[in-house]
């Protein structure tokens, strides 16, 4: 007979966090305060690992995009074993309440370019996935909202993030994803990498801070306040790493229960 496998779900007892960012610029404000760090390099990503305000973390730029982030994340879980993952960055305002600096923590997050609905499904929602959104780990949710309140430099929101391999620079565009999605911002990665960590069991979060309103000026804007946004999603990082417990991560390993050898 066939060897079989069975799932086995334990708590993990030790926190490896990663922490994602797209860019450069927003990556910097964390590699100053890297503790022993120590760099490997794979499939093109220079994978930071260290220590950051007390927890060991493994500190990435995933690239743009999509592929570049599920890529990422996959090296993160197989080969860095980690045990959560935050991704920060920038993103474009998508309600017209959010102002230049303001973080937006995503309590949901959808891929707002993929269109099957020629198979019957809504908008957003890839194929064989149980949910259109993929929802944040909730204690990494509280204790960044948590974080949040204790920020008071700039405005804090929680809801929908979407992301697309696109750069949104469009009134139009803005206003299909407001009334599809109902979403507060828009980026290019976020959604990808809660994809893969759902399809692995990994708690996630997207902490993104707003660089430009995602209109036509959005190119503008994005080079004026990138650094300043970046430097706003880290603040409400640094305030809640410190804070985060072996007890919100848990693995499924998969074990070999029949050895046997096929016939």
């Amino acid at each position: 007979m066939p060897a079989q496998a069975e799932n086995k779900t334990t708590t993990v007892s030790h926190i490896r966090l990663a922490i994602v960012v797209a860019m450069q610029e927003e990556q910097e404000q964390i590699l100053v305060q890297l503790q022993q760090a120590q760099t490997v390099t794979r499939a093109g990503m220079c994978f930071h690992q260290g220590t950051y305000l007390g927890q060991d973390v493994v500190v990435v730029v995933c690239g743009v995009g999509k592929v570049n982030a599920a890529a990422c994340a996959q090296l993160l879980i197989s080969e860095f074993h980690i045990s959560h993952m935050i991704n920060i960055g920038v993103a474009g305002a998508i309600q017209g309440h959010l102002q230049m600096g303001d973080i937006v923590i995503g309590g949901q997050l959808i891929q707002h370019d993929v269109d099957l609905q020629a198979l019957g499904l809504a908008p957003g929602h890839m194929f064989r996935m149980p949910s259109l959104a993929y929802d944040a780990d909730p204690q990494l949710l509280q204790l960044a909202q948590q974080a949040a309140h204790g920020i008071t430099a700039q405005r804090s929101y929680t809801g929908i993030i979407v992301t697309g391999d696109q750069f949104i620079a469009c009134n139009d565009k803005i206003q299909r994803l407001a009334h599809t999605f109902q979403a507060l911002a828009c980026e290019m990665e976020s959604a990808s990498l809660a994809q893969v960590c759902s399809l692995n069991q990994i708690p996630f979060i997207a902490i993104r801070s707003i660089s430009d309103q995602a209109n036509h000026a959005a190119q503008l804007d994005f080079q004026q306040f990138l650094t300043i946004a970046a430097r706003n999603a880290s603040a409400l990082l640094h305030a809640m790493v410190p804070f985060i417990q072996p007890e919100a991560a848990t693995t499924t390993t998969r074990t070999d229960t029949n050895h046997s050898p096929g016939l």
